[in-house]
C-alpha cells in the first residue's frame, strides 16, 4: 500500500475548517472511490485550519496515477489555503484501522 501525503493550511478568514471539509466530502471524495487502486483517505485537521490529507492506494502505480488529479484538485480549490500545500508519497510500512471510519 502507499499513500499521498498533502499538508495544507486553510484560509479561514475564507472558509471554516468544517465547510472546508464538507467541499472535500462532497466534491473530492466521490470522485476518488471512483480511482482505480484507491484504498481510503483520512483528513486530519486543527481548529486553526492546519491539516494533513492522507491518501491510500493499492499499488504505486495507482498512486501516480493519480497525482495528477491531486493536482487538479490543489489547483482548483487553491482559495481555500493560506498557502500552497505540499505534497510527498510514501509507502504504507504498517496500517491498523478500524474497518469504518466517519466519512
Amino acid at each position: 500500500m502507499y499513500s499521498r501525503v498533502t499538508q495544507l493550511e486553510i484560509d479561514t478568514l475564507r472558509i471554516g475548517v468544517d465547510e472546508a471539509a464538507a467541499v472535500f466530502r462532497a466534491e473530492v471524495l466521490p470522485r476518488l472511490r471512483e480511482m482505480a487502486g484507491y484504498e481510503g483517505v483520512l483528513v486530519l485537521t486543527t481548529p486553526e485550519g492546519r491539516g494533513i490529507i492522507v491518501s491510500l492506494w493499492e499499488t504505486r502505480d495507482a498512486l501516480e496515477a493519480g497525482s495528477g488529479f491531486a493536482a487538479e484538485q490543489v489547483a482548483r480549490f487553491m482559495t481555500l489555503f493560506a498557502a500552497p500545500p505540499g505534497r510527498e508519497h510514501y509507502q504504507v510500512a504498517l496500517a491498523d484501522l478500524p474497518g469504518e471510519l466517519v466519512t
